[in-house]
């Protein structure tokens, strides 16, 4: 497994340890994924260590929640460009090396369908996420390779955490509204991608997963 990060070596490295202590491989590496030849470096690692590609999991994404008199072009381009545009550069390098049987798992939102006030830009990202599963889904059908989209709802993360939306009215306004009464977990999530990414969900493509605790 690659694990793609853009500054926290850290984390990725840590993440990376996390993997091969529980008996997978794992490498950590660098790129930005707006970037095509980052893009396609992080794929080239893949294949140089592993001589192939079987699942692509398009995770990369930031988010900013602002009132329309607050966006601007710079906010505007960097949100597109991260969840939008690397998600198509990064799946664009990955298509040449993955064969029958692949998976790509897009991460989106349920925001596409909540539609949150002050999350224009970061909801837009996220339909044009759900807009381009069904057409890569259509086009690389008979390649036989598998797109689906795996939207969650709140999940407590370092990013929730970091973004300070943890403990706040916001998380609990969402909680509330959640028919199962409590954020989500990432391992909440890791479990349905690892479903999506084995052939369990072989007869799965062009597919929006809400994974929201009912959340919608």
């Amino acid at each position: 497994m690659v694990v793609n990060y853009a500054s926290s070596s850290d984390g990725a490295n840590r993440v990376a340890t996390d993997i091969v202590s529980a008996g997978g491989q794992a490498v950590a590496v660098r790129g930005d994924v707006s970037k095509a030849a980052d893009a396609r470096g992080i794929v080239d690692a893949a294949i140089k260590t592993y001589g192939r590609l079987d699942v692509l999991v398009n995770n990369s994404g930031v988010y900013q929640f602002a009132p329309i008199e607050a966006v601007t072009e710079q906010e505007f381009q960097r949100t597109f460009g991260i969840n939008v545009l690397g998600l198509l550069l990064t799946t664009q390098a990955a298509v040449k090396y993955l064969g029958e049987g692949g998976s790509i798992i897009n991460i989106g939102s349920v925001a596409s369908r909540l539609t949150p006030a002050n999350g224009a830009v970061y909801a837009g990202t996220k339909g044009a996420v759900d807009a381009i599963t069904g057409v890569l889904a259509r086009e690389l059908g008979p390649k036989r390779i598998r797109v689906n989209a795996l939207n969650p709802g709140f999940v407590t993360t370092e990013g929730t955490k970091a973004g300070g939306y943890v403990g706040t009215d916001f998380e609990n306004t969402l909680v509330a509204q959640t028919p199962l009464g409590r954020a989500g977990r990432p391992g909440d999530i890791a479990s349905i991608a690892v479903f999506l990414a084995s052939e369990d969900s072989a007869w799965l493509t062009g597919e929006r997963l809400i994974a929201g605790g009912g959340l919608r």
